[in-house]
């Protein structure tokens, strides 16, 4: 499951044109935070989860796999 939600996060966060940190600074978080979950160092909570879904417009499944 990691391994696709990384994939996914980084691939939806260029599709959009999306910098690291445009991200961050939306989900009020540091840039190095998008980094270490594109990178499968760790997970989002499950509010900025709900804040991913919502700013990419996907279901939690469709990011999570």
């Amino acid at each position: 499951m990691e391994l696709h939600f990384t994939e996914n996060l980084k691939n939806l966060r260029k599709s959009k044109g999306m910098s690291q940190a445009t991200l961050a600074k939306l989900l009020g978080v540091d840039q190095r935070t998008v980094s270490a979950w594109e990178n499968g160092i760790c997970e989002p909570s499950f509010v900025l989860l709900a804040k991913l879904c919502e700013i990419f417009e996907e279901t939690y499944d469709s990011l999570l796999s």
